[in-house]
């Protein structure tokens, strides 16, 4: 896995400071109350690998499901890329789902399943050699929004350019494959421009509707891979390489209306009339236009959605969650909350322990009993902001399992007399603390209750506060001077690949890594390279959260605190609104306009 700076690493300052989440993730349940109070399933379903029937469209109809009509969508933030292979955070990932079609994508039915299945692609995929090759055959009738077959050049195209300097925010995951290294732009530099391509050994196009895709190593992850909106198809004829970004071409139900998008004001989406339903297993086309809105604030999305007056019936939010203040309101208006979709996301927050300074195993098991994790999830609003965590693993990811090695849920405010044990035993009873957090609003007030649990555990608590907009830059640095800091991981599909390695590998220990605690065990690593090439996904995930459990319980860098959830709100006339927990958000492939 690379040590490049991920996205979902960048996205957690957001999810620690405002309690937004900004990326991928999944859950069992398709759509649950914002009151849901329950604990996770005992252990997250295989998500299958779909064959040529299951990819097969058009999608099955939503239950009273009328066509026509316009929903408007409040969003807070405008959307930073329109190019996919520039979107990797979750309001671009939705937005993705209307406009940008790719090899696989995930097909959620009636009933709340999940299916990985071929979207431009037969199938999910059909792999050989043991994992090292994975080939794919287009559907018939597939076409960009100006009429133009979509071939395998072009997902030739799609794939290459991902390796141009100019793509540089979004997911490198089949690149790193392609060329077995973390530097992958060496292998094609500047990207397919020119005329210059990935050898055939590496990437072929034998004829028009196939493309093969051959690693070195086995990798069981592609068609998780593949369905990320980074890997969604560009028209090759129509690459206008670093302009593409605002102006690109459609594959979706959806297209853009010329001249709509006014960065900071708003965008607008109308139907895509060359996206045949036929060749579609995952997506509908009920509604005729999407008016988007940026600008708005999470309060007042809120407050809009709960009058449910004039335009606001027929409007959503696609990622504005209910904010922490009016949580409450919405779990006790039992009309407001009819109206309301929750699930989890795929964060799970943590506090680390700088394995460089705190060396002995009792200290850190001290103040992980000691630790209030009930009064850091309560800052993120409750019921349904999140959820109380045993685990390094998400509800959402396959394997999961739920556990509680440290009694986290039995004493959530924290065991202060076993925290008093420990660090007794430890013989380090007035020892300096060096607690780090950052100065949003969530954090300075749950650092308030951390810091009092510390220091009645027995320890010499120093706070420090660090700037909210570089926290994960300072945190990051390997020679900080702190003891005990937060922060939040989310993983980019339903497997701990995407968790595991870039968190707990200790040769990715650099500046600006991801390795928080700077923890380091041979013994990891080495098990983290073998499960990496597992191409058996049950197997894979089970040994991921064997791994995952064995790290909390043996090693301890860090105690987790919470698994994120949100709460969304929609007008009244808007039907077909189901949680869609891979993308983190409402489905928009589903809505339509109640008559």
């Amino acid at each position: 896995m690379s040590n490049v700076r991920m996205r979902r690493a960048q996205a957690a300052i957001v999810a620690l400071t405002t309690g937004a989440l900004a990326l991928t993730g999944c859950s069992a349940g398709a759509k649950g109350s914002s009151g849901d109070d329950t604990r996770p399933e005992a252990q997250r379903a295989q998500i299958a690998f779909g064959d040529a029937a299951a990819s097969k469209g058009p999608a099955e109809p939503v239950p009273g499901a009328t066509p026509g009509g316009t929903i408007k969508v409040y969003q807070r933030d405008t959307y930073a890329h329109l190019d996919p292979a520039q979107q990797y955070v979750s309001d671009m990932g939705t937005l993705s789902l209307l406009l940008t079609r790719r090899l696989t994508t995930y097909h959620l039915d009636n009933k709340g399943k999940y299916t990985v299945v071929g979207d431009l692609a037969t199938d999910s995929g059909q792999k050989s050699d043991g994992g090292k090759t994975w080939t794919y055959k287009l559907k018939d009738g597939i076409k960009f929004e100006d009429g133009k077959p979509i071939t395998s050049d072009d997902i030739r195209h799609t794939i290459e350019r991902t390796f141009a300097d100019f793509i540089s925010s979004g997911p490198t995951y089949v690149q790193r494959w392609l060329a077995d290294s973390t530097d992958y732009r060496k292998i094609l530099k500047g990207g397919p421009y020119d005329g210059k391509h990935l050898p055939k050994t590496v990437l072929d196009t034998p004829d028009d509707k196939t493309i093969v895709f051959h690693f070195k190593k086995p990798v069981g992850d592609l068609p998780y891979a593949l369905a990320m909106a980074g890997y969604g198809a560009v028209e090759k004829a129509k690459d206008t390489k670093e302009k593409y970004d605002k102006a690109p071409v459609s594959s979706g139900p959806y297209k853009i209306q010329p001249g709509s998008f006014k960065n900071g004001k708003g965008i607008v989406l109308v139907k895509n009339t060359q996206w045949d339903p036929k060749t579609d297993i995952s997506r509908h086309q009920y509604v005729d236009k999407f008016d988007i809105q940026f600008s708005v604030s999470y309060p007042q999305s809120t407050q809009r959605l709960m009058a449910d007056n004039k335009d606001n019936q027929t409007a959503v939010s696609f990622n504005n969650q209910v904010d922490a203040a009016s949580m409450l309101q919405v779990a006790n208006d039992p009309k407001i909350k009819a109206r309301s979709t929750s699930g989890y996301q795929p964060y799970v927050g943590v506090m680390n322990f700088n394995m460089r300074r705190l060396k002995d195993k009792k200290v850190r098991e001290a103040i992980a009993y000691a630790m209030p994790t009930k009064a850091i999830l309560d800052q993120y609003g409750t019921p349904g902001g999140g959820e109380l965590a045993g685990s390094y693993i998400s509800p959402t990811l396959t394997g999961y399992k739920a556990i509680d090695p440290y009694g986290k849920m039995k004493k959530p405010m924290g065991d202060i007399e076993k925290a008093k044990k420990l660090l007794k035993e430890a013989g380090k009873v007035g020892m300096k603390l060096t607690y780090a957090h950052n100065t949003a609003t969530e954090p300075s007030k749950y650092s308030v209750a951390v810091a009092a649990n510390l220091k009645a555990a027995g320890f010499d608590v120093q706070s420090k506060e660090l700037p909210a907009d570089t926290y994960y830059d300072i945190i990051g640095k390997t020679d900080n001077k702190f003891d005990v800091y937060p922060s939040a991981w989310g993983a980019d599909w339903p497997s701990s690949l995407t968790v595991l390695p870039p968190v707990y590998d200790g040769r990715q220990i650099q500046d600006g890594g991801t390795n928080y605690s700077l923890y380091n065990s041979p013994e990891t690593n080495k098990e983290i390279d073998r499960i990496s090439q597992e191409t058996d996904q049950k197997k894979a995930a089970d040994d991921w959260f064997a791994l995952g459990e064995k790290i909390l319980k043996d090693d301890l860098p860090q105690i987790p605190t919470f698994y994120y959830k949100q709460i969304q709100l929609h007008g009244s006339k808007v039907g077909g609104v189901v949680n869609n927990d891979i993308i983190s958000s409402v489905d928009p492939t589903k809505m339509f306009v109640k008559k």
